[in-house]
């Protein structure tokens, strides 16, 4: 199994050159178990996703399972501009994320409708499947993803996808504090081998002026991965007004508490091999 990150950036795209070494596209992650395909929101990242996939599958059918873990800018926004949803009709992919505030489908063809887009779903060739999920278990044949409710306003999902190679988590948009999310959280991290947590705030920025805007921060970070005996944790959604010197700051602060922390950059791969 291993995991690639296309974008890691929060609440909006930042093509800014204080940003371009961790990058400045929003939420995207790829994880491939024996050669399947998951993928973990569809921000602007989605799109080089897209035109990677279509290099290397060339005239191959392109098959993918979608989570989308709720439904704000920063994690749809890349949908429109992925080419293998136009280019072929031997494409299949499958969407799934909450109903909670409206269909499935509807909430992702909303945002290319008159007048926000010239573009509608119409014009799509591939195959789409739209699965609604709550707090789930999900059998695949190469891996089990498991889904529970995060702290977010409008709601949000973070997912575990437990493998014979290892186990991920993918924790994003979670706000400390709620007794419940918090209990989700931890469940959803333990004892997995990679846990991509939520950092977008500095501490002292959440608890002067971002309370209830539904962001964490990396000493809640550190906090997760060593109650919950993850072993790696990678530090993700990173604020738009987080350079590439405040990101390596916060690195090396979260490395004084726990020493295996890094900060997703865009391109990033991290092979998973369990240590069982």
């Amino acid at each position: 199994m291993y995991i690639k990150f296309w974008g890691v950036r929060g609440s909006t795209p930042t093509p800014q050159l204080e940003n371009m070494r961790y990058g400045g596209n929003t939420s995207c992650v790829e994880v491939r178990v024996n050669g399947h395909i998951y993928v973990f929101d569809c921000g602007t990242g989605f799109r080089n996703l897209g035109k990677q996939l279509v290099t290397e599958f060339q005239n191959q059918p392109i098959y993918a399972h979608i989570f989308i873990s709720h439904f704000h800018w920063d994690h749809i926004q890349g949908i429109p501009f992925f080419s293998p949803l136009y280019e072929s009709p031997d494409n299949y992919f499958f969407f799934h994320s909450s109903s909670r505030t409206r269909g499935l489908q509807r909430a992702i063809e909303e945002q290319m409708a008159d007048p926000y887009f010239p573009v509608d779903m119409s014009e799509m060739a591939a195959h789409r499947h739209f699965y609604d999920i709550e707090e789930d278990r999900i059998a695949f044949d190469d891996c089990v993803v498991q889904s529970l409710w995060l702290n977010h306003p409008q709601g949000c999902l973070g997912f575990r996808i437990e493998t014979d190679q290892g186990i991920v988590v993918y924790a994003t948009d979670n706000e400390p504090g709620h007794p419940v999310f918090d209990k989700n959280v931890r469940k959803l991290a333990e004892g997995a081998d990679v846990l991509i947590y939520d950092s977008q705030y500095l501490p002292d920025e959440y608890e002067a002026k971002k309370r209830g805007w539904g962001h964490s921060h990396w000493r809640e970070a550190v906090n997760i991965v060593m109650e919950s005996g993850a072993k790696e944790l990678v530090l993700f959604h990173h604020d738009p007004d987080h350079s590439d010197g405040c990101i390596d700051s916060i690195v090396q602060k979260a490395q004084e508490y726990y020493p295996k922390v890094r900060a997703a950059s865009e391109g990033m791969e991290i092979s998973v091999v369990s240590s069982k």
